[in-house]
């Protein structure tokens, strides 16, 4: 089962494309943070979402909050993604599935791989609390980013 709204969002480490770590807690008391896990890197629906929400970044600093795209990949892969496509949010590496399985945001099996993370949002207020948070069923849909947005506007 996912997080709920209400819930306390599991604290994690991750690497990013350029492998520096990004700890979640340590945005407590300073900003909300969005976590957008998509399946796999290169492909065109998780193109789509993360080169969407890049072009719309300034709308989440208007919001306070920082945003990150998770994927299972490697830092390599993710490093090459995000500068084939001009992805500008930072990209986080869930290489071992951990964070994905934690947030009950990952398939039990998806094209013959297991722990791929579902595509999901969520959004953490200062406080580490859930305010928002959908999970996806298909990975060819996209997150209600109006939905994640208007959560946002109540935390920031």
């Amino acid at each position: 089962m996912s997080l709920q709204v209400g819930q306390e969002a599991p604290d994690f480490t991750l690497k990013t494309s350029d492998m520096e770590e990004v700890t979640l807690s340590s945005f407590r008391g300073e900003k909300n943070v969005v976590l957008l896990f998509v399946p796999f890197a290169f492909t065109g629906v998780c193109t789509e979402e993360l080169c969407t929400t890049s072009s719309n970044l300034s709308a989440y600093d208007d919001l306070n909050a920082a945003v990150f795209g998770l994927s299972g990949d490697s830092p390599f892969s993710l490093k090459n993604w995000k500068e084939k496509e001009a992805i500008t949010i930072p990209l986080l590496s869930d290489y071992n599935h951990t964070v994905a399985k934690s947030y009950g945001a990952a398939f039990d099996e998806l094209l013959g791989y297991a722990g791929v993370a579902k595509r999901s949002a969520f959004v953490i207020d200062k406080e580490g609390v859930v305010r928002y948070a959908e999970v996806l069923e298909s990975p060819k849909d996209l997150p209600n980013f109006d939905a994640l947005q208007a959560a946002l506007k109540e935390v920031a």
